[in-house]
């Protein structure tokens, strides 16, 4: 049966298991946050059935315990850092601390990340430099997932990329976007909870559309927009991994591997809103934006309009007190965890499917 946990027994959980791993204390909660943020923001694709796959390429020595980037490059405004295959969370986590502070010294920044893993939600980062006062847009590549456009066999990443921007009295306005017409991980949710996923968001390895997830996960994931998405999704591997001069195209692999290397890339741009304009000035002026959206007439059966980032906002207000609900099978995995590492399991109630 599904088990209905509180966000703070699955940090507890996550951290520790993390640092029986070999990863330092701090690394280890940055981590868990992440995966417990997703699972808060209504994305467990991207939440606790992670952390066996996270755990198990630690253990395997595929990604560094003790995750220590270092500086290939520094410009100033640009910067180059060599993840040295750590975490990717904190690789990014570093990249965000740079990109700040260099934008604050010169209006604009850029850092590039090599050598690094996969973090998780772009939006975690993005939303980080947006509190400190940036517009920050954050790239990145990952393992083959689409077939160019006319191709049928994968060979393109769905290389997510997130723009966030201060939104005044709103937060932050986000957005997080994979290439691919869903992100891989909403197909490893759905076959954890054996569960079909919808016509369009996939296709077999012979190339005909599946509903089957077992069979997208081996096949091919389809690119958003058409030909729209796999050209997005092309130039973001430029950005991401050549540029940096990582991984990239069929050179990337997922985290879900265990023994093998990631070599992705990232690339995160920062843009201090006081060197474009007054920070109270824009901050209104984004208001302004976000209630005239706001304000649009609804089309029949919708209650309300909502602006990036507003949803996840407003789901992780729920959970906090609801509490996260993990399928079957995650909650599986958490139990093989619980048993390697000696670490007792998150405090839980069974629920009904």
């Amino acid at each position: 049966m599904p088990h209905l946990v509180g966000a703070p027994e699955l940090l507890r959980f996550a951290t520790a298991t993390t640092r029986a791993h070999g990863v330092p204390a701090r690394d280890a909660e940055l981590l868990a946050h992440s995966l417990v943020t997703a699972e808060l923001w209504g994305h467990p694709s991207h939440g606790m059935l992670r952390l066996p796959w996270y755990l198990d390429r630690l253990a395997n020595g595929a990604m560094t315990p003790v995750t220590e980037p270092a500086v290939v490059s520094d410009n100033g405004a640009v910067l180059v850092l060599d993840g040295r295959d750590g975490i990717g969370q904190v690789i990014t986590d570093r990249a965000v601390e740079l990109g700040v502070e260099r934008a604050r010294r010169h209006g604009i920044s850029t850092v590039g990340v090599r050598n690094s893993g996969h973090f998780g939600t772009a939006a975690y980062f993005t939303r980080k430099a947006a509190e400190r006062g940036c517009v920050a847009i954050l790239g990145t590549n990952g393992s083959p997932a689409m077939a160019p456009w006319g191709g049928r066999e994968k060979r393109v990443g769905a290389n997510p990329w997130s723009i966030a921007a201060p939104g005044g009295r709103h937060g932050v306005v986000v957005t997080d976007i994979a290439n691919t017409g869903v992100a891989r991980g909403k197909i490893y949710h759905a076959k954890e909870r054996g569960e079909p996923i919808p016509e369009g968001w996939a296709a077999d390895a012979d190339g005909a559309p599946t509903t089957d997830p077992r069979r997208a996960v081996e096949g091919l994931i389809l690119p958003m927009g058409g030909h729209k998405g796999y050209a997005i999704a092309f130039m973001f591997d430029v950005l991401a991994g050549v540029l940096t001069g990582s991984g990239f195209g069929t050179d990337v692999v997922g985290p879900y591997v265990p023994d093998a290397r990631s070599g992705c890339g990232h690339l995160l741009i920062c843009l201090d809103v006081r060197a474009m304009a007054d920070p109270d000035e824009f901050a209104r002026r984004v208001e302004t934006l976000v209630e005239r959206t706001k304000a649009t007439p609804t089309a029949p059966g919708v209650s309300e309009v909502f602006v990036p980032g507003e949803p996840e906002t407003r789901t992780a207000e729920r959970l906090r007190v609801a509490g996260v609900r993990l399928v079957d099978e995650t909650w599986a995995s958490l139990t093989r965890i619980a048993a390697d590492t000696g670490v007792a399991l998150p405090a839980a109630e069974e629920v009904a499917a």
